[in-house]
């Protein structure tokens, strides 16, 4: 049986998809798109026994990143994002902070990911890939061995995300979606930042964006 487990809380004014992800057998865990109060985020850790040793961003919009200044002072861990997001993290109008708190947030992260990177993280394997157009250094992240990709605001059930924020480009959008679904195995699960997860299979065959590039098997 596999030593991958996922679970996480849906926080934050429109509901993001906080995730967590841990090796059963460490205990090690990640914390994905950490979006609003990290005294939860703190709790569940706690309350499931786990170890963070890092946070992982899809993106920079603020609904995905509000408790990570906080997450750093009380866990002292690393941030990793995509490397064409340094831009958007370091402008707090940009990445809509700025309309949504007091005080804007802005920050580096400690590890800086690309194309192609393979992540060694809780003696997981983890691919990054680079999903432009939602934002443009928006990554995905798919842990191989399980077959689960962590998709951010790239993919949802039945949709897609906003190209029309900061950092979008809906070419660009169409262009990583199509990569996703003909390079990922039909059974892999894709967990969004929003909503229900779903599956590649499900996507190539409902999706109104596959539908409009005329994705066929």
């Amino acid at each position: 049986m596999s030593d991958f487990r996922i679970g996480g809380l849906v926080l934050g004014q429109i509901q993001t998809n906080c995730y967590m992800v841990w090796n059963d057998d460490s205990r090690e865990a990640l914390i994905v798109d950490p979006a609003d109060r990290a005294d939860a985020i703190v709790t569940k850790l706690r309350q499931e026994g786990l170890n963070p040793v890092a946070i992982l961003l899809t993106h920079g919009h603020a609904d995905h990143i509000m408790a990570v200044p906080r997450l750093k002072e009380l866990l002292n861990i690393p941030v990793y994002a995509g490397e064409k997001e340094k831009e958007l993290l370091a402008d707090g109008q940009a990445n809509l902070t700025g309309s949504w708190m007091s005080e804007p947030i802005t920050f580096e992260a400690d590890v800086w990911v690309k194309d192609g990177d393979i992540l060694d993280l809780c003696d997981f394997r983890i691919k990054v890939f680079e999903t432009p157009g939602h934002t443009e250094g928006g990554v995905c992240y798919y842990f191989e061995d399980d077959k689960i990709l962590l998709c951010g605001d790239t993919l949802f059930r039945g949709s897609y995300g906003r190209d029309d924020l900061p950092g979008g480009n809906g070419k660009k959008l169409a262009e990583s979606i199509k990569r996703l679904l003909t390079e990922l195995p039909e059974d892999v699960q894709c967990c969004p930042g929003h909503g229900p997860t779903t599956t590649v299979e499900y996507e190539f065959r409902h999706n109104p964006m596959s539908c409009r590039l005329g994705l066929k098997k």
